[in-house]
């Protein structure tokens, strides 16, 4: 059995309210549920909450909430692979047998595509351990980055590369923050995401990290323009 895990918990500091926030007509996490539930990948949808509202909203629109998260993993330091443990032990508490992989999709992910979430499992699978998530390429290189002091002055943060022509640069990739598969098992560890993964390379336009209201803007103007359909 395979199982969606949406994390979305209540206290956004940055846009209050980001997870239930209208967005293309529709709140957030509904995008997020949508698509789980498009992909036809997953038994079971399930939204792990701090938030009544939240839980609401999130069965209005096809998803389980089967139990409320925790005060003590739904603050702003909680890492997501323990949320994630969490939530396969209160299911498998609640009587749910012979899971086989988890995946966390976050909520606030509007370009999440159905077919990324299926070359994210099969890449698992071929992989056959760890986790597997999207990554996008860094738009520019990273080894050329520059740091600023306070009195607008700059420096190199690898001096050593400042000359380097960038083609000759090695490619550096970020995780999209979409999702994320890995076995049951794996998540029950609740070990550090990024030390054991494989990436799936997706492209940058679809990759918005949505903390600030002009992240949102950039996202709905994106989005309008887009979609999740624009050409790769």
């Amino acid at each position: 059995m395979n199982v969606a895990i949406i994390p979305a918990r209540g206290g956004s500091k940055r846009i209050p309210r980001k997870n239930v926030k209208p967005f293309a007509g529709r709140p957030m996490i509904a995008h997020a549920i949508e698509a789980a539930r498009a992909s036809e990948l997953f038994n079971r949808v399930v939204v792990s909450t701090d938030d009544d509202e939240i839980a609401a909203i999130a069965k209005q629109h096809g998803a389980e909430v089967p139990f409320m998260r925790p005060a003590d993993l739904a603050d702003d330091h909680t890492p997501t692979a323990p949320v994630i443990a969490h939530a396969l032990s209160a299911l498998e508490e609640a009587g749910a047998t012979a899971i086989d992989y988890l995946c966390c999709i976050y909520p606030g992910v509007p370009f999440l595509k159905m077919e990324d979430l299926a070359a994210g499992l099969d890449l698992l699978q071929k992989r056959g351990s760890g986790y597997t998530f999207p990554v996008a390429a860094y738009p520019a290189p990273i080894q050329r980055a520059l740091k600023m002091a306070e009195d607008g002055s700059l420096q190199s943060f690898e001096p050593r590369h400042a000359l380097t022509r960038t083609q000759d640069l090695e490619p550096a990739f970020f995780d999209a923050g979409q999702f994320y598969w890995g076995a049951a098992e794996t998540w029950r560890t609740a070990g550090p995401i990024h030390a054991d993964a494989h990436g799936l390379l997706i492209p940058e336009w679809r990759v918005v990290d949505i903390d600030t209201p002009a992240d949102w803007e950039r996202a709905e103007r994106l989005y309008r323009a887009y979609g999740t359909e624009a050409p790769e």
